[in-house]
């Protein structure tokens, strides 16, 4: 597939990309402790995979009550900055491109996780249902817990963790990013906003859906202004489904996803960002975005449009040659494939995920998986 689409150099932003093969943001829970720090293990697994033409980092809480499982990074303290440098000068001395995906959790967390054990953070007080959180349990152990009951936020605080997204983004640019990717999808705290089920609110925040979008554009519009609209990304997860699979992937379930994600598009560019990246749904038989959606999203969007979610190679490129999207990302393949563009290029077979090794652990299943030949 050397003659590919996928294979073929575009921009994003300021950036030239030798490709349009993306590393999305995959959590692998590999940061030192304590501290939530990231480390030199972190930087060759990054510097691995720079065969990429795009890069965005696992998500990377914006402050403590971000996080929502166990050994996550975050970007919110000095020791953090210091130790993404390490990543970001790993592959830019391969010449790749990365982004740091900012990540709140909102109500997708447990006490355990939170400082001083204090209930998580959401727009309301409603507990998210069919999904889990992951614990640790001793050094170096975890398990599966359901999140705990979370709090309203005062107004006041939805304006304070704007400028923590803001502050976050400062941070990203003093550790060597390029840019960063906010994180509004698959049901954490931007999504919660935006959701009817999670937002029940009756200010300024809550009620109608352009209130429901309000935190999205301030978010968004603040983080522009720290690192600039070009260097820009937006990650949504558009579920066009209402099954028990969906309430796993998401924990909740739009009534109408596509007024819901054009009108949150149409913020996106009011913007002006760079990107949009729009996470399909990945578990087996999951449903595709229709293209109906697709065609409205590239209608109201001019920026540069990412598609992830279960994604081969030959899906991808019927992708791009649609002209629905510029850029496709491929998750667990390169997890397991670090030469993944180089396979893909030549036809070679790919290397299985190995699932027990996915979240925390050590170099194995996570820097040892070989390169083809290799």
């Amino acid at each position: 597939m050397k003659d590919s689409i996928l294979f073929e150099s575009t921009t994003l932003g300021p950036y030239s990309l030798k490709n349009r093969i993306v590393l999305p943001p995959l959590t692998r829970s590999r940061s030192s402790q304590p501290g939530n720090i990231p480390n030199d293990l972190m930087a060759t697994y990054y510097r691995q995979r720079t065969g990429a033409g795009f890069m965005v980092t696992e998500g990377t809480q914006i402050e403590p009550r971000g996080q929502g499982y166990a050994w996550t990074p975050g970007i919110h303290s000095a020791e953090q900055i210091l130790g993404w440098r390490k990543v970001t000068d790993a592959v830019h001395a391969e010449g790749g491109t990365i982004f740091a995906q900012l990540w709140h959790v909102g109500r997708v967390s447990h006490t355990s996780l939170q400082p001083n054990g204090e209930a998580p953070v959401a727009p309301s007080a409603i507990p998210a249902e069919g999904v889990s959180v992951f614990i640790e349990t001793g050094p170096g152990t975890g398990a599966l817990a359901p999140p705990s009951m979370p709090r309203a936020l005062t107004a006041a605080e939805v304006k304070e963790l704007v400028q923590l997204y803001a502050q976050a983004a400062r941070n990203a640019l003093d550790a060597g990013f390029d840019g960063v990717e906010i994180h509004s999808a698959n049901g954490y705290l931007i999504n919660q906003f935006i959701s009817a089920h999670s937002n029940q609110r009756d200010d300024e925040y809550g009620g109608s859906l352009q209130n429901r979008l309000r935190f999205l554009r301030e978010v968004t519009q603040a983080v522009a202004a720290v690192v600039g609209k070009d260097r820009l990304g937006v990650r949504f997860a558009p579920l066009f489904a209402s099954t028990d699979e969906a309430r796993v992937y998401l924990g909740l379930v739009e009534e109408n996803p596509h007024e819901t994600y054009v009108e949150a598009v149409k913020v996106l560019e009011e913007v002006g960002i760079a990107y949009l990246s729009l996470a399909e749904a990945d578990w087996e038989n999951a449903p595709e975005l229709p293209e109906s959606f697709r065609s409205a999203v590239r209608e109201v969007f001019s920026g540069r449009i990412l598609y992830a979610g279960k994604y081969t190679a030959e899906r991808g490129k019927r992708v791009l040659e649609a002209g629905w999207g510029d850029l496709v990302a491929f998750g667990r393949p390169f997890i397991a494939n670090p030469d993944l563009p180089k396979r893909i290029a030549n036809g070679w077979p790919l290397n299985p995920v190995d699932p027990a090794s996915m979240y925390g652990g050590t170099a194995v299943g996570y820097t040892d998986y070989p390169t083809y030949g290799g």
